[in-house]
């Protein structure tokens, strides 16, 4: 996934249903010699509306908890899709616009407190390390550095097979994938992290080797490929929201044409376009076990 120089202006078009981060605020400076404690939180994506609907599906989001105990305060970071997941997976067909419109930023948000409730309700809320006050400043100053230069969602994984040691084509930027970024981090800086299992959602789109098509200028510029433009405006077609059941199962019938029967997907990774000749089993949610970091018990004395 491609670091970029700066965070780019959002386009008014893109909205969001639920406001980003409503109640974010800065990352505080801790004192050196704090001991703060990190927790693991996750829990089903969209519990606030749906509970536990997802998350029997294993499809879970992920957060991090601290509690400086010099304080006493709670802190919650997370990272997710400043305009909810449907605009980060797929894009806008505007009149008169002939490349498609994406609105696929996604940004770290800081806050204090920790939502208890939400979390162990039908999640986890669980201790992995304990870190000082010296370890988070350092921490806070590389979250700075990433949520500036690590700016597009992406939903998909994409792989060659189901097998364990499978090719992997393209890495998912989500929720999951930040929390691991910050735990290794934390190990980097010298946390030591407890033995306990800890799993994460996947989904997952297989394919064979993937073929590259180029970029918005080059298919959909002045001279740009007419036809390829127009395949790749076809396919994003039946992904578009919907108003009625009807629409719904009419579209959902064009997408399981192109890739199911005729193995088509079109994947923007890295603002470029491929194709992905898709293979059997085409799609699947995993939730699988990422261990927690090693970290040196020597750094920092903690």
């Amino acid at each position: 996934h491609r670091r970029f120089d700066y965070r780019p202006k959002t386009d008014p078009y893109c909205q969001a249903r639920y406001t980003f981060c409503p109640t974010g605020s800065a990352i505080p400076v801790m004192k050196e010699d704090d001991v703060i404690e990190v927790y693991r939180l996750q829990a089903p994506v969209w519990e606030f509306k749906y509970g536990d609907l997802l998350g029997h599906l294993k499809i879970m989001h992920d957060a991090v908890g601290f509690k400086s105990s010099l304080t006493g305060k709670n802190y919650t970071m997370e990272w997710y899709e400043l305009f909810q997941l449907g605009n980060c997976t797929f894009p806008h067909l505007r009149p008169g616009m002939d490349a498609p419109f994406w609105c696929n930023q996604g940004a770290a948000c800081f806050y204090e407190g920790i939502d208890d409730a939400h979390w162990k309700e039908n999640g986890t809320l669980v201790l992995v390390t304990t870190i000082s006050g010296t370890m988070f400043n350092e921490m806070a100053k590389w979250v700075k550095y990433d949520n500036e230069t690590g700016i597009y969602y992406e939903t998909w994984t994409v792989q060659a097979s189901p097998d364990k040691q499978s090719i992997v084509w393209f890495d998912a930027y989500e929720c999951s994938k930040f929390i691991l970024r910050t735990y290794q981090k934390l190990a980097d800086l010298g946390a030591v992290f407890k033995k306990i299992q800890t799993n994460y959602t996947s989904i997952i789109l297989f394919s064979g080797e993937p073929i590259y098509l180029g970029n918005e200028t080059s298919i959909f510029g002045p001279q740009g490929n007419k036809t390829l433009a127009a395949a790749v405006r076809d396919f994003y077609y039946p992904f578009k929201p919907h108003w009625t059941v009807g629409e719904f199962f009419v579209d959902l019938l064009k997408i399981i044409d192109r890739v199911i029967l005729n193995h088509q997907f079109y994947l923007f990774y890295n603002l470029e376009y491929w194709f992905l000749p898709m293979k059997f089993p085409y799609l699947k949610i995993i939730y699988e076990e990422v261990p927690l970091p090693i970290g040196s018990k020597t750094s920092f004395g903690v």
